[in-house]
């Protein structure tokens, strides 16, 4: 498949709305198991970052990010405007991160 233009702002001048698809959601939920658990209790006592959560939630980011790609692909869109990615914790140590965009098919005006 082909690569998205993907943007957190309104579509650029540079281009025209073709076909608007609406909007596409990719979420995912995690949490840590134990060991995590464990290593960033540990990480939490000394200070600082807590690098075990740090890598999930990079983790979960990407992969909420690529299931909005995937369902915008499937509609035909080339592009994604005005991403937005919001967590919130759902349980308690359970956290649900989202990636929601305006899944369109853009040409360029040049």
């Amino acid at each position: 498949m082909a690569e998205l233009l993907l943007m957190t702002t309104p579509v650029p001048q540079e281009y025209k709305i073709v076909k608007n698809f609406g909007l596409v959601t990719g979420v995912t939920c995690r949490t840590r198991g134990m060991g995590g658990k464990f290593i960033a209790g540990f990480q939490s006592m000394t200070g600082g970052e807590v690098t075990a959560f740090t890598s999930e939630m990079e983790k979960a980011r990407y992969q909420a990010i690529d299931r909005m790609k995937e369902k915008a692909q499937q509609l035909g869109a080339n592009a994604l405007a005005g991403i937005d990615i919001e967590t919130s914790e759902v349980f308690q140590g359970i956290v649900l991160v989202s990636a929601t965009g305006t899944a369109l098919f853009l040409e360029s005006r040049k």
